[in-house]
């Protein structure tokens, strides 16, 4: 065997993998619906009011935020808004009438028309529940065919 020459082989290894989309259920676009108030459940503190939910999914919800809504003063100061996430919130739907809670996952900055902030919806609510949701919510124009 000393002719031989021993070749190591190579250890093949992954590019390593970056999760840019953590949603865990697709989501779906929805007539704005108006959101009177975005509140702490720590604290209790409104945080937001006059919100816009955009998108929905049966995970959670996606808001859109300007600015001027944004109820503490240091909020509006900031262009983001990570002091958030990790925040459990209620939201109070105005048109359903119900009130909704959950946790803050995501925000983005969108420039002039404000944030986007991921809510999803907190354990205590039942899956079917959270289906049951997405069918209610209006799709984009779905008001406008009812009217004509």
């Amino acid at each position: 065997m000393e002719g031989k020459a021993k070749v190591k082989k190579e250890k093949k290894t992954k590019a390593p993998t970056t999760v840019k989309n953590k949603r865990v259920a697709p989501r779906k676009e929805v007539e704005p619906i108006r959101v009177s108030y975005m509140a702490s459940l720590n604290d209790l503190a409104k945080l937001a009011k006059n919100c816009e939910i955009v998108e929905a999914s049966s995970s959670g919800l996606l808001l859109i935020i300007e600015r001027t809504n944004l109820i503490p003063q240091s909020l509006r100061g900031n262009l983001d808004l990570e002091c958030l996430v990790g925040n459990r919130v209620y939201l109070k739907l105005e048109p359903m009438n119900i009130e909704i809670s959950g946790e803050i996952k995501r925000t983005k900055f969108l420039g002039k028309k404000g944030f986007h902030v991921a809510v999803d919806y907190s354990d205590e609510a039942p899956q079917y529940w959270r289906e049951c949701l997405m069918d209610l919510l209006p799709q984009p124009g779905e008001f406008e065919k009812d009217t004509h």
